[in-house]
């Protein structure tokens, strides 16, 4: 059976789609084949969506020193509900970051501890004006989350 990996990623502008379709196209390379990708936008996933991954990785905004307000609904709505049943559910973050991310990165890392969830990496805050980068390190980040799902070592 494959492990299932959930990206979960709000994209509201060209940029972000752009770095949602490299996490995506990083999940789903060609030699990494044990793992189920499933790509959903906040509003659009629920406890059962987690409750049914074996990692997830996140991919925000930065709204006013914050993570995007569709990404906090998410944790809202699923925080409680998967709390018992995913202590220990290997996470990412990537926070696509007009300013620096910090209040982004602090918000999403201490909803990450209450639910015990254990990153798999750091943080990857993209920083400043968009470069095309940018798209690559995401890309980068969701091959290793599947690869390491696939090896069994998340």
């Amino acid at each position: 059976m494959p492990r299932r990996l959930l990206i979960v990623t709000h994209a509201p502008s060209p940029n972000t789609r752009a770095l949602a379709e490299a996490a995506e196209r990083g999940a789903r390379h060609p030699e990494i084949e044990g793992v189920e990708v499933v790509v959903k936008a906040p509003l659009d996933t629920g406890p059962d969506d987690v409750r049914a991954c074996d990692a997830i990785l996140l991919g925000t905004t930065e709204n006013l020193g914050y993570m995007a307000g569709l990404t906090k609904d998410f944790f809202d709505r699923c925080y409680y509900p998967v709390l018992e049943d995913k202590q220990g559910l290997p996470c990412a973050l990537y926070v696509r970051a007009g300013h620096d991310g910090t209040g982004t990165r602090r918000a999403v890392e201490g909803i990450v501890t209450g639910l015990r969830w254990r990153w798999a990496q750091e943080p990857l805050i993209l920083r400043g004006e968009w470069q095309a980068g940018f798209a690559d390190q995401v890309e980068e980040l969701a091959m290793a989350m599947a690869a390491g799902l696939e090896a069994g070592i998340l």
